[in-house]
């Protein structure tokens, strides 16, 4: 074959002209360069490339470490364990390194003890909790700490867990939103069959305006919980105006804005301030108390401007208060015939004015849950009975998982739903026996959702955290119903009372069962990701 007729590449260098300067592969010529020094030379030139791998390499760990602090912050982890865990991390990467969480920013100080200095970085963000990010992220810090990958390719995998997309889109927030209000609303507050269609409807509205005008709007933002909550009550009033009286305003009132009551935020507070994280706890606890009450008084303005309009209606409200609220009062003196009444005074007569209120008002006047319910009333129009709760109770746990961005083929999802079950089944066995203490029945409720979750985390190596967080956020709106519903009888300042009990409770619960698994247990570092 002649020259002439050769195909050449397009990148041959008789086209190209180039020339390569290094014949020689670059860790040959080190390796032949090495050969000729003397054996100090060479010793020198190790330990300058030692220090070079060794920067890199601090530098890699922590820069995963502020990743890390973005992401536990980003996907909501629980905040008075996110500077044990990121301090466990940096100890086990063997960084000097100093962690302070404050609300909304951690401050991250690395120190060097060869140059005494120390450098400091501020990682600052927003987030909502997402269950399962929030899994993905303790997986891969599992892999960290368990030698499994280097900190350089688990700080790739955070940054791409951080720059995905939410899981579920725009359409199916709203549809959750609805459905969780729906059966909220017949299992903690009472609703009909017609109620819950109602409540459902104002939730859609909350979630719409949430995600279509509050997040663009920074103006809007700052009245956006007052304005939604005044529209729901607004309308609940209004229908439940209606002379038939087919609809309830506590159910319909209190189910619509369920979706955007701080229970999460007042729970993390609460638990941050019974581990003496003093000012983290107590910004977030203000922070939720006061933005409850405004929630409050948004139910409280709603269901009052409705009634100045409809005179008719504010007239029937007063005269039902009024019967409801029937006593009389008697003066004299009170003489026991028989020894009922002897650990009374020595059993000596009592003077003075005695009042005698009503024993079943509210079933006089078939009131049941704070919604008006005769027995007249069509199937339609009562409460569920009670073995529908077998059927919502876990529907309801599914459905809030997967509100709180839980993937749904997951064997996490089936351990969320179990444990939130328990979750109810203790509430309401224990309210059962113990009337009017909304904080006691959450603390059981609570004791037997950390039992399951730590159980679960230390048997099986699952997130004690992550399958906790439903069954737990399950104990707010119920312990809210113990307490009189979120509208606290007419009464918008008692609701930051009533949210306090409930969390409290939560708090000494999750706090006891931790306490009890630890000591059961054999490894005492396993907890760290919980409660």
């Amino acid at each position: 074959m002649s020259s002439d007729s050769q195909v050449i590449d397009p990148d041959d260098p008789t086209i190209t002209g180039e020339r390569k300067n290094d014949l020689d592969d670059q860790e040959d010529l080190e390796r032949a360069c090495m050969k000729q020094m003397n054996y100090k030379a060479r010793r020198k030139l190790q330990q300058r490339i030692r220090i070079e791998f060794n920067i890199s390499s601090v530098l890699n760990r922590q820069k995963f470490l502020m990743r890390l602090a973005k992401a536990l912050m980003t996907f909501g982890a629980p905040s008075h364990r996110i500077e044990s865990q990121l301090l466990s991390a940096a100890r086990i990467l063997e960084v000097d390194a100093e962690f302070i969480h404050i609300p909304g920013v951690i401050i991250c100080s690395f120190g060097d003890q060869e140059t005494k200095t120390s450098e400091m970085h501020f990682v600052k963000c927003g987030g909502r909790l997402s269950l399962g990010s929030l899994h993905e992220v303790h997986q891969i810090y599992r892999q960290v700490v368990h030698d499994e990958i280097s900190a350089r390719k688990a700080t790739v995998k955070l940054e791409a867990l951080m720059a995905a997309k939410p899981l579920y889109g725009s359409f199916t927030r709203c549809v959750l939103a609805f459905c969780l209000s729906a059966l909220i609303c017949v299992l903690a507050f009472g609703g009909s069959f017609v109620d819950m269609w109602i409540a459902g409807l104002g939730a859609t509205f909350l979630c719409l305006m949430q995600i279509c005008v509050a997040t663009k709007s920074q103006l809007y933002a700052n009245v956006f919980e007052i304005s939604v909550t005044i529209v729901i009550s607004f309308a609940a009033r209004g229908l439940s105006s209606i002379r038939s009286q087919i609809f309830c305003y506590t159910a319909i009132s209190s189910a619509g804005i369920v979706g955007i009551l701080p229970g999460y935020l007042i729970l993390s507070s609460s638990l941050e301030l019974a581990s003496k994280n003093i000012v983290c706890g107590s910004v977030k606890m203000v922070y939720a108390l006061i933005y409850t009450l405004f929630l409050g008084f948004g139910l409280q303005i709603g269901s009052d401007l409705y009634l100045l309009f409809d005179q008719g209606a504010r007239s029937q409200l007063a005269a039902l208060a009024a019967r409801m609220m029937t006593a009389a009062s008697i003066t004299g003196t009170f003489v026991s015939d028989n020894g009922t009444f002897a650990n009374i005074n020595h059993g000596q007569p009592l003077q003075g004015t005695f009042t005698f209120v009503s024993g079943a008002p509210y079933s006089a006047e078939h009131i049941i849950d704070g919604c008006y319910r005769p027995p007249t009333f069509p199937w339609y129009l009562q409460p569920f009975p009670w073995w529908t709760q077998f059927i919502i109770v876990p529907i309801f746990s599914i459905l809030s998982s997967l509100a709180n961005l839980q993937p749904f083929w997951t064997i996490e999802l089936v351990v969320m739903v179990v444990i939130s079950c328990v979750s109810y089944a203790a509430n309401k066995v224990a309210n059962h026996f113990i009337f009017n203490r909304s904080d006691v029945v959450s603390a059981i409720g609570a004791f037997a959702v950390g039992l399951l979750g730590n159980i679960y985390s230390r048997k099986m190596g699952g997130t004690a955290f992550t399958s906790m967080v439903t069954g737990v956020l399950f104990l707010v709106p119920s312990g809210l119903s113990q307490a009189g519903g979120i509208t606290a009888q007419g009464n918008g300042i008692d609701i930051g009372g009533a949210m306090i009990a409930v969390t409290i409770g939560i708090t000494v619960g999750l706090f006891m069962s931790q306490a009890l698994v630890y000591m059961f247990g054999s490894r005492k570092n396993a907890a760290i990701f919980s409660f």
